[in-house]
């Protein structure tokens, strides 16, 4: 189980790093089109998103009386159905500034240390208490990480429909 999510970590991150380096400084603060996020800001939602997960863990846990995975197939099934279209929470939304594509790396690369840290050094089939998603009942550290990627795949396919419309590729 944690050598498959490492590795779908790991991946995950190096797909979302990858893209991000490909936009310009200039590319990463345009607006593509009317509503929509700068990919900078795409970027920080992401931030915003998979911060936090480090205190969440150490946080109140219990024994999990249910399936650790449990919910996995339901979030990628919502999340990487791109067709969907969702609304952030306040809490999650990006603020309008010029973002700096070395600062989100940077931000980037610690969140994927803390869940590879997470997933080697935490027991992945507690179930976290400290917060919950509206509409589900509480994770397990498992379900979490896993939420934290499918989220990032959703926006990491979002950025490269962004490159594509702001390079004409």
């Amino acid at each position: 189980m944690k050598t498959e999510l490492q590795k779908n970590i790991v991946e995950t991150f190096k797909d979302l790093n990858a893209i991000l380096s490909s936009f310009s400084d200039e590319e990463l603060n345009t607006i593509p089109f009317k509503g929509s996020w700068t990919p900078g800001q795409v970027v920080q939602h992401i931030i915003l998103g998979n911060s936090g997960y480090p205190e969440l863990f150490a946080g109140k846990t219990q024994k999990t009386i249910r399936k650790y995975d449990e919910h996995v197939k339901e979030l990628e099934a919502i999340f990487l159905n791109f067709k969907t279209k969702m609304d952030a929470p306040d809490f999650l939304q990006p603020e309008i500034k010029k973002y700096n594509k070395n600062q989100l790396t940077l931000s980037l690369l610690k969140i994927e240390s803390d869940l590879l840290n997470a997933s080697d050094n935490y027991d992945l089939t507690l179930t976290c208490l400290d917060f919950n998603v509206p509409g589900f009942e509480n994770f397990t550290i498992y379900e979490w990480i896993n939420f934290a990627l499918v989220h990032s795949q959703r926006h990491t396919h979002q950025l490269n429909a962004i490159f594509k419309m702001l390079t004409k590729v």
